[in-house]
């Protein structure tokens, strides 16, 4: 089983760079794309519904063209939630929940701390209510799956100018301690998993100064598991060669 996960920085225009071609040839079991900048009835319907694939939207309530997350998926969820029961969180479109028969799938944009840290307190509350409904669906006896843009470096290898970045959002301390504690619990990361000491492997890239092609990026997307599930954890990739958006797709496959 082959699930992705890519924050396509506004899905409208990643589908005028190609993102169609992109779904059909890689052909995801599952895909979950964030930061959509669009409601449903905005998309055409080859990109609401394509062939082969059931989809299910999350969008910002409060402003437009910002956040939002959406689902594709080419089996049917037996049920399907649309953010995390918290309304300062859902009306922002981050969030959509998946349960399929043996793991439920989370795709999730984080928020962003801003430059001048303003949304930090934000950040880290969706953050502890996100780690909080995770726990609550391993208590019921449920695998999780989670994955997007976590909007956050967990370590120095993680980012390319790390000593640069220790008071920039997204590599603050309390920003890593969450993921520490992520961690701490079981949750497994699981391309670092298979690929402890790679360095260089970053999944987004500032659109300033040649960053891309420099490689002067950022690791802030994620594929975790939760524990039961490392036994079914076959690989896990960043596709760095996927272009049309300042991310590029990751990718988990599951035994």
């Amino acid at each position: 089983m082959r699930l992705y996960a890519w924050n396509v920085n506004g899905i409208r225009a990643a589908q005028r760079k190609g993102f169609l071609d992109w779904l059909h040839s890689e052909k995801p079991d599952i895909l979950g794309v964030q930061e959509t900048k669009a409601r449903p009835e905005q998309l055409d319907e080859e990109l609401r519904n394509p062939e082969g694939y059931y989809t299910y939207w999350a969008s910002a309530t409060t402003k437009k063209g910002y956040s939002g997350v959406g689902l594709y998926s080419r089996i049917e969820p037996n049920n399907v939630y649309l953010g995390l029961d918290r309304e300062e969180f859902d009306q922002e479109g981050r969030t959509i929940v998946a349960e399929y028969d043996d793991f439920v799938f989370i795709t999730a944009y984080f928020p962003n701390g801003s430059r001048d840290h303003h949304r930090v307190p934000y950040k880290m509350s969706y953050k502890a209510h996100f780690l909080d409904y995770c726990n609550n669906l391993q208590k019921q006896g449920k695998p999780v799956i989670f994955c997007g843009d976590v909007n956050t470096a967990h370590n120095e290898i993680d980012l390319a100018r790390p000593k640069q970045n220790t008071k920039t959002t997204g590599f603050l301390p309390e920003e890593r301690a969450w993921m520490d504690d992520l961690v701490g619990q079981g949750y497994i990361d699981t391309f670092r998993m298979l690929n402890p000491e790679l360095e260089g492997a970053y999944s987004w890239w500032s659109n300033r100064s040649g960053a891309r092609e420099k490689n002067v990026g950022w690791r802030i997307d994620y594929f975790f598991v939760s524990p039961d599930l490392k036994g079914r954890v076959a690989d896990a990739k960043i596709h760095t060669d996927v272009l049309g958006s300042d991310h590029c797709p990751i990718s988990l496959t599951l035994k």
